[in-house]
């Protein structure tokens, strides 16, 4: 339960991360639950239909927030066989995930991105290659010496579980590349079940009385998942190669050439597969798989993009948790009609009011859907969708349930429309809308209890405080008793381990292992800790962003009181900081001047060590180094300048200061480099800059005073754009 209600009957994208974290855990349980009584005990308590809805809403729930997935998810076994039987197999290169695009739109600003950032002209020809998006389970292969040595899963992307006896079964991979091949080669591909083969081996399970498998997904990965690899290899399963991990030496310079290398090895390849030079060529071959889609023996869910240069994909690099060079284009998403019975209003952790369709439940894409989402005040009003009404629903990406519109056609006479609350429905304070927001915000702060409740949550989830044992579910019981009202109570509850004690689920041991997961919190990183206070738009990459540059919790509070000047210089060099712009500057210094929030930092920190930020240690020239990009570069864009920067552990700044090391002058620099020249900043042209940050010291001086240290940031968490990132304290 979570605020009162049931999180089951929650959808998937109204779900905050900590809710999202408990429900993952009630699922993980009930789906142990009934593996058992169906895989052990033969006797299983619910429907196949029930079964698979449960594990659905799993796999809804870790595709909107894979860094969530448990050891002991139910997407990592298959029956009653413990994910915790494979070993762990750490990732040379991170598996990265795709973006999405769900309308043509999309796909062309992907070209128009791949283009702006590689500073190409309108006529230069992009190619493209464009291949059906595989429904399987991914897999990377390593090689070693042309032999097959080990086999994983994704699984988090950085680290995945050891598979190799499994895959060694399956015909489709080859246990030996030919002399040709490098010493070290890591295939990645995407293991799946043929349809045919699918429909096969679930008329045998159902003849030999055993559960049958909801998709073919579902039975590659379950199949491809048994500690017994004897039963896999009697499964038909089979792999595609699409790309490359770790390489000792270049197989090819494109990506078709790499295909056709991936043939030559005997790998099956993922066709109908074509490489495009223009949108109107992609699009054309999109909905030629469209088209065909039904006719192939294999599931896909679309078409991926990739740029076909290996060169230019890495120079795009990667953005968060997916790379730059490519996107997956997603089939439009299966609709449905049913009643919308009622319109609730949520109440999230920073206040904000989100109307919520309470629907007559109805199966959307093999997925059971009775609530989906209505955004806003202003989407409620425009799709003018009312309470009685016949809508139309579908799951965005075959994940997200949304409401598209009502069947005005149908609406019975009389139905009034919504009228959206100036009031919260949970504390009864003023629910305000600032100027140029979609969003209402209840004022009530900490005496609302959805706020309170969903801020705590946040405070203690896995990417902030990260307390061992102190989830949704015991904050929820531990205000409900008043033990804790604030951050820093959650570091008292010592005083209540007798009361706690004698509470129901709660022994000794439990007590014991609690208190020592808050001690052992007690010290926490920079990072963590701002992230944890929930200020709205700062996120993890933000967070980084901030103790980054300040360092400390006291020079960053510091400077945030002194930014109150809006004219001053501490206020200049928040903004200068790269990637925090007026809005979020804004939300921090609000934040901490805030009288209130200063009395709960000050009564935190007195129970808690918020350590220095440490840099990494790289070899880079530049780590640590503050640096400013000016002019019209010729060799790089500047996106692409900004990004190789930051890899190497400098800070990119706006402006000149005196604490800038370094300015790289392109053509027309302008004012910077007059006011670099001016202070006595060094300035490098693009061909010296290039040559320092790839060794040749020769290129430029070093200049022999300690920067501010950085560190290696890339990507960039998705909730640091999202209004709903809100204020802890």
């Amino acid at each position: 339960m979570s605020n009162g209600k049931n999180l089951a009957l929650i959808a998937v994208e109204e779900l905050s991360e900590a809710d999202a974290r408990l429900e993952l855990a009630r699922l993980a349980q009930d789906i142990i639950y009934h593996d058992r009584l169906y895989h052990e005990k033969d006797e299983p308590a619910i429907s196949d239909g029930a079964y698979d809805a449960l594990r659905q809403r799993n796999e809804a729930i870790e595709a909107r927030f894979p860094e969530l997935q448990r050891k002991d998810s139910p997407s990592l076994r298959v029956g009653a066989a413990p994910a915790s039987g494979f070993a762990k197999v750490i990732h040379a290169r991170p598996m990265l995930s795709l973006g999405n695009a769900f309308a043509d739109e999309d796909v062309s600003e992907f070209i128009t991105r791949v283009r702006r950032f590689l500073g190409l002209n309108e006529n230069e020809p992009v190619g493209i290659m464009a291949e059906p998006k595989i429904d399987g389970l991914s897999a990377s292969i390593r090689y070693e010496n042309r032999k097959l040595t080990v086999g994983a899963t994704r699984g988090d992307g950085a680290v995945g579980e050891d598979i190799t006896r499994n895959l060694l079964t399956l015909n489709s991979i080859p246990k030996e590349l030919p002399a040709d091949a490098p010493d070290i080669v890591e295939v990645r591909g995407e293991v799946y079940m043929a349809r045919d083969d699918f429909f096969a081996l679930n008329r045998r399970q159902e003849a030999e009385g055993r559960k049958v498998f909801a998709n073919p997904r579902n039975a590659a990965a379950g199949s491809l998942r048994q500690l017994d690899p004897t039963i896999t290899a009697q499964r038909p399963l089979h792999f595609f190669g699409y790309s490359v991990g770790e390489l000792s030496a270049p197989i090819s310079d494109t990506v078709q050439g790499m295909r056709e290398t991936f043939s030559r090895w005997g790998f099956h390849l993922n066709e109908p597969a074509k490489l495009c030079t223009g949108l109107e060529e992609i699009l054309a071959h999109y909905r030629h798989i469209g088209e065909i889609r039904s006719d192939l023996d294999f599931d896909i869910d679309g078409v991926v993009y990739k740029v076909n240069r290996l060169d230019w994909q890495e120079r795009l690099g990667t953005v968060s948790r997916a790379p730059r060079w490519a996107i997956a284009h997603k089939f439009p998403a299966e609709q449905a009609e049913t009643t919308l019975n009622e319109i609730t209003i949520q109440v999230g952790r920073t206040g904000a009011l989100t109307p919520v369709a309470n629907l007559e439940p109805i199966t959307v894409g093999g997925v059971v859907v009775s609530r989906a989402t209505l955004h806003n005040e202003d989407e409620l009003a425009r799709k003018d969708v009312r309470p009685g009404d016949r809508v139309i629903i579908q799951r965005a990406g075959d994940v997200i349930p949304q409401v598209v519109r009502a069947v005005v056609e149908k609406r019975a006479v009389g139905l009034e429309p919504f009228t959206f609350p100036d009031h919260c429905p949970e504390c009864g304070s003023a629910a305000m809308r600032e100027e140029g927001e979609a969003v209402r915000r209840c004022t009530g702060g900490l005496i609302c209890p959805a706020q309170r409740l969903e801020r705590m949550k946040h405070f203690v989830s896995r990417n902030a405080m990260d307390i061992d044992g102190l989830g949704a579910k015991q904050v929820e019981f531990f205000l409900e008793k008043g033990w804790i009202q604030t951050p820093a109570d959650i570091f008292r509850l010592d005083r209540h381990r007798d009361d706690l004690r004698g509470e129901e689920g709660w022994g000794a041991l439990s007590v014991r292992n609690l208190m020592k997961a808050i001690e052992e919190r007690r010290t926490i990183s920079m990072d963590r800790f701002v992230y944890a206070l929930g200020i709205r738009q700062v996120g993890q990459a933000s967070a980084k962003l901030l103790a980054r540059h300040y360092g400390t919790m006291t020079a960053l509070r510091t400077a945030m009181v002194e930014a109150v000047d809006r004219e001053g210089a501490a206020y200049a060099d928040l903004l200068n900081i790269d990637q925090i712009g007026p809005a979020m500057a804004e939300d921090l210094v609000n934040f901490f001047s805030e009288p209130h929030n200063g009395e709960m930092l000050d009564d935190l920190l007195g129970n808690v060590t918020v350590e220095e930020f440490v840099v990494k240690e790289t070899a880079s020239p530049v780590t640590g180094k503050t640096v400013v990009f000016t002019g019209t570069l010729s060799l790089m864009t500047r996106n692409e300048a900004k990004a190789r920067a930051e890899s190497l552990g400098a800070k990119v700044s706006g402006s000149v200061s005196k604490k800038t090391d370094y300015v790289i002058a392109g053509a027309d620099a302008g004012s910077k480099a007059r006011k670099a020249q001016e202070l006595g900043v060094s300035i490098l042209s693009e061909e010296e800059w290039l040559a320092l940050i790839d060794g040749d010291s020769t290129a430029a001086d070093n200049d022999d005073q300690d920067g501010q240290k950085g560190i290696s940031e890339n990507d960039h968490d998705s909730s640091d754009s999202s209004n709903e990132q809100g204020s802890l304290l």
